[in-house]
């Protein structure tokens, strides 16, 4: 069970909006899998559409193959308020200060391993930021953050995503998409 239960996301839901729901579901190499338990409690992430202007920022994480860039996110700690928790990996991924503005996707997914699947839920949120330099404060986890926008995240970028043929990379484009249906709807 994790401690983002509707305790938590019914007055995200009452303040941000109802988001679109997704369901997804896809087979996951060795690899992903362990990067997906490699924090056994963790069963979600919070994924952040951040606008300053018409420019969305990305990040790039240490070991993501050549060219590839996505949004940033994070999990929120337990006990943690959602929204500070949301705030801190905003500011660790990107030196962004934001506030959260909607609500954009619910999604529920399942990754399919033998011997052991891994369900995954992802709440992805549209903030907002006055701040114009990207600064990841936490170079362990993130190689770098730049400016892009929502057009290149649903070109370019998608493209390059689905390239690689990796299964979590299949799953952030239908997040994506989501999310950028959610912003246009």
């Amino acid at each position: 069970m994790t401690h983002v239960d509707e305790s938590v996301l019914a007055p995200l839901r009452e303040r941000y909006g109802e988001p679109v729901r997704l369901e997804w579901e896809g087979e996951i190499s060795e690899r992903e899998h362990s990067l997906a338990t490699y924090n056994p409690r963790r069963s979600h992430d919070v994924t952040l559409f951040i606008l300053n202007g018409e420019r969305l920022a990305l990040i790039r994480k240490h070991g993501f193959e050549p060219g590839i860039w996505r949004p940033p996110g994070g999990g929120v700690k337990p006990g943690e308020d959602f929204v500070s928790g949301v705030q801190r990996e905003a500011l660790e991924e990107t030196g962004l200060r934001i506030e959260l503005q909607r609500y954009l996707v619910d999604a529920t997914a399942l990754f399919v391993y033998v011997p052991h699947d891994v369900p995954w839920r992802t709440h992805v949120f549209l903030a907002t930021t006055d701040d114009a330099a990207l600064a990841p404060r936490d170079a362990d986890e993130i190689e770098a953050a730049r400016w892009g926008t929502l057009p290149e995240l649903s070109g370019s970028l998608r493209t390059r995503l689905l390239a690689t043929g990796r299964a979590f990379w299949r799953y952030r484009v239908a997040l994506h998409d989501a999310a950028a249906e959610a912003l246009n709807g």
